[in-house]
């Protein structure tokens, strides 16, 4: 049973809890990353399409949260960033 990944949460209640947004990040990773390493070792079709779209996404989201850092980002949003990004791979690779 996967978890179901919920959008992350608003800037104010990041403001009130900090770590706990980070906590959920971790969280929802850590499902992210269970579920492709099922796909890979079912040794599905995919599999190295999906480890190549890993990397080319990782990459871009450290660019954008570097940008948005460099525009004044807090570091609640950059974890938003990130929380949307693993949000997205998780309903992507729940299918």
């Amino acid at each position: 049973m996967s978890l179901q990944m919920q959008p992350s949460m608003t800037a104010t209640s990041n403001a009130e809890l900090p770590w706990f947004a980070a906590a959920m990040l971790a969280i929802e990773a850590g499902e992210v990353i269970r579920l492709r390493l099922e796909k890979f070792a079912r040794g599905e079709a995919d599999a190295g399409e999906e480890a190549e779209l890993m990397v080319v996404e990782k990459i871009a989201a450290a660019l954008e949260a570097t940008a948005k850092l460099m525009a004044g980002a807090s570091p609640a949003a950059i974890v938003d960033l990130y929380r949307d990004y693993v949000a997205a791979n998780a309903e992507r690779l729940s299918v």
